[in-house]
């Protein structure tokens, strides 16, 4: 049933997203505790570095980045001609990206799906792996031809009885062996 499939995998995963948002959320005390832990240390060292230093690296990095900047733009081919098989060729390569980010998002989602599915399991208290359905073929018994019956002496013990399916059969059998005896004495007259 593909369409019922199709209605609980969403909801299977919004389980999947609520379980992992559960076990993100159990680390986060150690994470403030560490964060307060490291702190003192840190505000600290802000406190000692000197504002003349850090203004002075931060002016580096600025004109490092600006002759980058520069030499990029100055090096751009003007051809316009080139321009566009280049950004012919971005965009080809974009859609390619595009489709796999796709491919990969659709894994991820069918996990946590797979994910939401045990999760929900688990909270129903059932098995981790889906029951597998066993089919038993029940094929008829053979039908027996009933045994002559053998007068028993008294002092003898009765036999065990055979079951009641059996005996059915051997009474149908004696009743139209009966029956056909009438009808050849009814012939015979």
């Amino acid at each position: 049933m593909p369409l019922i499939d199709e209605l609980r995998t969403p909801l299977y995963f919004a389980a999947g997203t609520a379980d992992l948002a559960v076990r993100q959320a159990r680390k986060v005390p150690a994470l403030i505790e560490q964060l307060a832990a490291e702190a003192p240390g840190r505000i600290e060292a802000v406190r000692q570095t000197d504002p003349k230093a850090a203004r002075e690296k931060v002016q580096e990095k600025v004109q490092a980045t600006v002759a980058e900047v520069v030499g990029v733009v100055g090096g751009l081919d003007t051809d316009l001609k080139k321009l566009g098989e280049t950004a012919q060729d971005l965009a080809l390569r974009g859609v390619g990206v595009a489709a796999e980010y796709a491919v990969k998002a659709r894994e991820k989602y069918e996990e946590v799906a797979a994910r939401g599915e045990e999760t929900v399991r688990a909270w129903r208290g059932e098995t981790a792996e889906p029951a597998t359905e066993i089919t038993v073929v029940v094929e008829p018994e053979p039908v027996v031809e009933p045994e002559p019956a053998v007068a028993e002496a008294p002092d003898a013990k009765p036999a065990a009885r055979k079951p009641a399916a059996r005996k059915a059969p051997a009474k149908k059998t004696a009743a139209k062996a009966d029956a056909k005896a009438e009808s050849a004495a009814g012939a015979a007259e």
